[in-house]
């Protein structure tokens, strides 16, 4: 991969609601793709690498708040697309004393549902000239209809077509998917699709109902891409790369996990910053485990940018 490169992000940020259920409840926004796309701009400015999100939001002062943020943050909004009769979806969070969370989603009215609009090609769609790599997870997926879905994989299609380097997570939401019994053909294509691609085991194996470790793992080596990451929680991190021994990648303990929200998110921001920078796959699941390491000992997916470290590649 070039160590100079223009990467965007697809999907969907909500306002955030945390805190007491019934009491006071602080208000911030979050969404997988685009905790990535923050950490990503945050460790990848100052080797060159250009990040950019596309979604689409509302016309309302919390979508406006929103764009503000990714800015200061970075991150090109000229592929976010605005609808003045829609807003973002909103979701609610509880975390217990072990940092595990409880998410509650109103996403019905979600704006992002819409970016593929039928006979209008989005602003992702017309500017994939520029683009040299494009990231989306299983929640970019979920929250498309079909037709959307359809048209997202004939983006993917013409820009590897083109030279350029497609990034899957496998984010995987049952709820999102209940009403749609073929799942897994849209992840199969996702995955036989991509480049590289990310997977949580536990939603590997909850997408393809696989009882034990060890045939998720296994099927997880066998996936069509040539680069595999697996992320296991506190276990190591394995990366199977084609043709290679699987590479063991050690976690780091922490001394008290506060919040594990956005630890995914931030691992696949370190590792995909490492990797756009021309670092090895070990190098890189280290970067995402260690920036992981400290995202779950701040409440929140996206922690202050003074909590950042400053010698990441190591």
């Amino acid at each position: 991969m070039n160590n100079k490169c223009r990467i965007a992000l697809f999907g969907e940020c909500m306002i955030e609601m945390r805190g007491q259920m019934f009491g006071t409840m602080q208000q911030n926004f979050g969404g997988d793709t685009l905790n990535t796309a923050v950490y990503l701009a945050r460790l990848g400015a100052d080797a060159g690498i250009e990040v950019s999100y596309a979604t689409q939001l509302g016309t309302d002062a919390y979508s406006d708040a929103m764009v503000a943020a990714w800015q200061l943050e970075g991150i090109d909004v000229s592929m976010v697309a605005r609808d003045e009769g829609k807003m973002p979806g909103l979701y609610t969070i509880q975390v217990d004393d072990a940092g595990e969370r409880t998410f509650y989603y109103w996403r019905d009215m979600s704006a992002a549902k819409d970016y593929f609009h039928e006979g209008q090609a989005s602003a992702l769609e017309d500017r994939i000239e520029s683009l040299d790599a494009f990231y989306y997870s299983g929640i970019s997926l979920a929250v498309l209809p079909p037709e959307g879905r359809e048209r997202l994989f004939s983006f993917v299609d013409r820009l590897r077509a083109r030279g350029g380097k497609v990034f899957f997570d496998n984010n995987f939401r049952k709820r999102l998917w209940m009403a749609d019994a073929d799942a897994t053909k849209w992840y199969d294509r996702a995955f036989a699709t991509s480049d590289m691609v990310m997977i949580t085991l536990e939603d590997n194996q909850a997408i393809y109902d696989i009882a034990d470790e060890e045939s998720a793992l296994a099927h997880c080596y066998s996936l069509p891409p040539d680069e595999v990451v697996i992320k296991r929680g506190v276990d190591p991190t394995i990366v199977r790369i084609r043709g290679m021994e699987p590479i063991i990648v050690p976690t780091f303990k922490v001394p008290k996990v506060v919040d594990t929200t956005g630890a995914g998110d931030s691992f696949a921001g370190g590792y995909l910053a490492a990797r756009l920078q021309g670092q090895p796959p070990e190098t890189a699941a280290r970067s995402g485990n260690k920036i992981a390491s400290i995202v779950v000992q701040h409440p929140g997916a996206i922690i202050p940018r003074e909590a950042m470290p400053v010698f990441f590649f190591s």
